[in-house]
Parts: C-alpha cells; structure tokens; sequence
C-alpha cells in the first residue's frame, strides 16, 4: 500500500492544492518498506490526480483541500485524510502506528467553532472511529 503525504518544509502543506511535493510511504505486512520523495505537477487539479495514480498512490493525507480536488481524487479510488496538520514526520509515524488521531492533528479552526456537535460527523466522513 501506497500513502502520500503532501509537505512543504518538512510540514503537512496548509492546502493540498498548491502542494508541490509529496512524500510517498510504502507499508507490506505491517512494515515500512519504502519512502520516496516526488513533485507534484502545477495547480491543475487532473494532473495532480493523474500524478497520484500514476504513483500508485491509494490514500492521500493532506492539509486543507478543496471539494472538486479531494472529488476528482476520490473518484480515481484514493482515499483522501483532509486538515491534518503538523512536522511531516510526525505525521507519517502517528499514521503508520495509527494514532492519526483527529485533535492531535486537526487544523486549527477543522469543523467550525461547534466542534463538540460537528466532530463525530468529521471523524465519520475522515473515516476515523474515535469520538
């Protein structure tokens, strides 16, 4: 499995949108197997989704993201983490041991000022199982 990770100076980048790198993660049985850094095409939203499958890519962990991108991405079957924040690998260690817990990482101001109320809508919909 294939996991990308969109960074700007060792960062989650604020918006996915802009990104230019990615850090690709490739876990097997439970292991790391390899890490790899790739660029990211200009700020078309078809090129990048194309990028992400040609890389083999099947979950995208990012920063903000628009819904026509994390749209045209999901429909290409990648999974997409939106409004993670914070050091790159950090994140990518939270992920891999799956504590990508959603305060931990939540950008600030994620799901509004009534976050009590929206946030088990938010965990659902990122696919997270912690209320």
């Amino acid at each position: 499995m294939k996991t990308a990770f969109a960074y700007w100076e060792n960062r989650i980048a604020p918006v996915f949108d802009t990104a230019r790198q990615i850090r690709v993660v490739e876990t097997e049985s439970g292991q790391i197997v390899g890490e790899t850094q790739e660029m990211m095409p200009e700020d078309l939203p078809l090129p990048k989704a194309l990028r992400l499958v040609e890389l083999g890519i099947g979950t995208l962990v990012c920063g903000a993201i628009s819904k026509p991108v994390s749209g045209l991405v999901t429909a290409y079957g990648i999974k997409v983490i939106p409004f993670v924040t914070g050091d790159l690998r950090e994140v990518i260690q939270a992920w891999f041991n799956g504590n990508l817990e959603y305060n931990a990482y939540a950008m600030p101001g994620c799901c509004g000022h009534r976050r009590r109320r929206r946030r088990k809508m938010c965990l659902k919909q990122d696919g997270i199982a912690r209320i």
